[in-house]
């Protein structure tokens, strides 16, 4: 084994406040929780990675503190006394070891990442190959729930050149009313800026056929998962009479899913999150299925802070197609950040930084300040 090893890890639980409420169809979102792990290593080098998920259990099977605990308590235990400079072995030593856990996985991966980024003083995208842009384009959620706060705020995010692509959260109330509102905004914004559909499972098949043409009709440019991460063969129906491109989000909770959706043909376009996959190595792999099956990519999010939002950047920047673009948007919805400087956005993209491994420090002062004890 090398003399560079894994010496340490540090996690802490962070709870950032949000700039407004964040409706999902399964959970309203008043703050974001972040899962910051730390790995030190015996050259110095300490690694930094972040675990997110949305609404504790709502969303997913693991919640903050169980990231914290299992990350202590396995992951740890697991990998110090490993050599640090091997990602690839980690990691399978993690895979023989551990099911499921992707999130917690995702900031394992990271952290290794960033420390063999700043080991090798290369930036993560090049450490993945190579970045192909430098920057990504970003959408906007517009999850108020009113109609004319929702238009406002793509008013005031097109005249900051911030953003120019629209999802809106919808499934929580009924389908007409909804679909009213999609359309009410879609007519305001027009020509200027697409607009998109996340239902997040709410829908059956019934209510879908129908709500999918007059989506069509409203202007809509793609519908994110309609109907349960369960039901594969109703999406594989649904996706060969929408007048829509579908696109598979919960669904998709490994490379394993991504496969048999390919296979399927259940989706036209594939959501791609670091944290749903097991981090920025593994979310190439799903990539990697979707193109070799002809299906579209988009950056997705966990509505990570930065830290796991520049991860995800620095693995999408490597992609040659990412023609549905990304909604790294997850900092822009807090209003502190642990960053000493927090990820630039301007002229409708986030920047993805060029120093090595991540590109990023933190304030000492700010995490202590938020930190949960």
């Amino acid at each position: 084994m090398s003399a560079l090893t894994i010496e340490h890890f540090d996690t802490q639980i962070v709870d950032l406040p949000t700039i407004r409420p964040h409706k999902l169809a399964m959970h309203t979102m008043h703050g974001q929780t972040l899962v910051i792990l730390r790995i030190r290593c015996s050259d110095g080098i300490v690694g930094i990675g972040e675990a997110t998920t949305i609404g504790g259990l709502a969303y997913a099977g693991e919640s903050p503190e169980s990231i914290k605990i299992n990350l202590e308590t396995w992951f740890a235990p697991l990998l110090i006394g490993q050599d640090a400079s091997n990602v690839n072995a980690a990691m399978q030593r993690v895979d023989r070891a551990i099911r499921g856990n992707t999130f917690a996985r995702s900031a394992v991966e990271t952290a290794l990442l960033d420390a063999q980024g700043k080991r090798l003083g290369l930036p993560l995208a090049e450490l993945l190959g190579g970045r192909l842009r430098d920057g990504v384009e970003v959408a906007w959620t517009l999850a108020s729930g009113d109609t004319g706060k929702d238009i406002e705020e793509a008013e005031r995010m097109l005249d900051l050149r911030r953003h120019r692509h629209f999802k809106l959260k919808i499934g929580a109330g009924e389908p007409a009313r909804d679909i009213a509102h999609v359309a009410a905004i879609k007519r305001a914004l027009g020509d200027r800026a697409s607009v998109r559909v996340d239902v997040n499972q709410a829908w059956s098949e019934a209510v879908a056929v129908r709500a999918c043409r007059q989506l069509a009709d409203a202007g809509v440019e793609l519908i994110e998962q309609p109907l349960s991460r369960h039901d594969r063969a109703g999406m594989v129906r649904l996706s060969a009479h929408s007048p829509l491109p579908l696109m598979a989000d919960e669904a998709i909770e490994s490379v394993q899913d991504s496969f048999a959706l390919a296979q399927m043909g259940a989706a036209s376009i594939f959501a791609l999150k670091i944290a749903k996959t097991g981090g920025p190595r593994a979310v190439l792999r799903t990539a990697a299925i979707a193109e070799a099956a002809g299906i579209g990519l988009y950056g997705g999010t966990m509505l990570e802070g930065s830290i796991g939002t520049l991860a995800a950047a620095h693995a999408f920047a490597t992609l040659d197609k990412l023609e549905w673009h990304t909604e790294l948007f997850g900092p822009l919805l807090l209003t502190e950040d642990i960053l000493i400087e927090p990820p630039t956005y301007r002229d409708f993209q986030l920047l993805i930084p060029k120093t090595p491994g991540l590109g990023l420090a933190i304030d000492e002062e700010r995490l202590a300040r938020f930190a949960r004890h």
